[in-house]
């Protein structure tokens, strides 16, 4: 029995976890979560699973929490303290990490100190301070385990591989809500259209990321950092159907794919039960002859301006990127809230980025440092 805490169980990869632990009950146990604010879900979760601790996001909602349920039957917080303790709770074997957000980095550094295995679904950590967790986890020789679907397919393709033969990854990306719009056509999209993702149910900042191509700049960071792969190595390859996930070239020009349908608890299952897999009942085959054909378009970096910010951010380094990622959320959320146009998200994130000067070799608080003066920068522009 594997016991499992959940960060961020609420929400879209958190309730695929959720299915996967349902699916095989004598493999796995939920020992602790997070969530928000959503109480109707999460109650419905702890009602269901039993966690034996329960983390929330704020006070108001731990009382909340409080007057629902039998508080002598299970532990309750709030903060960023109680996400910590649910990250590290009593005997936890693996850490889910499906937060949305740079919240997630101090409870994954944690959970790397007490030698829990990490399944990480929150790009925003390795974004954040890649550099800290990959040397945190060599440290005390914990697994980071991928369970994006480009992430996981890569790491399938690497299976029995070594790492000097690889020639470079090619990390595959949909093209988001309006891959068939030009930039012109962007200039008064709503929040409704980008938030209608042709291919995938996700939570609302990742659609808003996918449709800006943000999404796939953190990938393309986190891969460097997860795959230890420089940026020259890593290409991006608009593939509007999602059926090749990543695929990973050698130096003798094989080249290696990962196949399937878009569903997450494919690589979800496998960060949970690697190196074994288990039957996923209720998945849809993967049927070649019913696409016909699939299609392939190279990156057009003037078309996707946050993709080019990811790849300089990354290749600056140091705290360049933890300036990308803020100003990211912050802009975003701004969209999301009606206070910007979809095309100024990527404005705040260049000017964010024009401004800063990086810090080669950051520490923890540094980083933190940065993260805020960022997004009150960019809250300033927005004001």
């Amino acid at each position: 029995m594997k016991k499992i805490s959940l960060l961020g169980a609420t929400g879209s990869i958190g309730i695929q976890t959720l299915s996967v632990i349902e699916a095989h009950p004598d493999e796995f146990e939920l020992v602790s979560m997070s969530f928000g604010r959503n109480i109707k879900s999460g109650i419905e979760i702890i009602r269901k699973f039993n966690p034996r601790f329960v983390a929330v996001q704020d006070k108001e909602t731990y009382e909340k929490l409080k007057l629902e349920l039998e508080i002598d039957k299970i532990k309750i917080g709030y903060g960023q303290e109680a996400l910590i303790e649910a990250a590290i709770f009593d005997d936890v074997d693996c850490l889910v990490n499906a937060v949305v957000g740079s919240v997630g980095l101090v409870p994954t550094l944690k959970a790397i100190e007490n030698k829990i295995t990490i399944a990480i679904a929150n790009k925003e950590t390795l974004v954040t301070a890649g550099h800290l967790v990959t040397e945190y986890a060599r440290k005390h020789e914990v697994d980071l385990l991928p369970v994006d679907s480009e992430h996981s397919a890569i790491f399938q393709c690497l299976q029995g591989e070594k790492s000097k033969n690889i020639k470079r990854l090619i990390i595959t990306a949909s093209g988001g809500s309006f891959r068939d719009k030009t930039r012109e056509e962007l200039t008064n999209v709503t929040v409704e259209q980008a938030l209608n993702h042709p291919n995938w149910s996700m939570g609302a900042k990742i659609t808003i990321d996918s449709a800006t191509m943000m999404n796939k700049g953190l990938e393309v960071i986190e891969a460097h950092w997860l795959f230890n792969i420089p940026y020259q190595k890593i290409d991006v390859l608009l593939h509007k159907e999602s059926i090749i996930h990543s695929l990973v070239e050698f130096h003798d020009r094989s080249v290696i794919a990962q196949l399937g349908t878009p569903d997450m608890r494919v690589p979800i299952q496998y960060a949970l039960t690697y190196p074994d897999r288990l039957p996923l009942e209720n998945a849809k085959r993967l049927e070649l002859w019913e696409h016909g054909k699939l299609h392939f378009e190279k990156i057009n970096f003037n078309r996707y301006k946050c993709l080019q910010y990811a790849f300089d951010s990354g290749k600056i380094g140091g705290t360049m990127p933890t300036v990308l990622n803020a100003a990211n959320e912050e802009a975003v959320e701004a969209f999301l809230k009606g206070k910007i146009k979809f095309l100024q998200i990527e404005d705040l994130i260049e000017r964010a980025m024009d401004k800063h000067k990086s810090i080669a070799h950051p520490d923890l608080e540094q980083i933190q440092e940065v993260d805020q003066l960022t997004r009150n920068f960019v809250q300033t522009l927005i004001s």
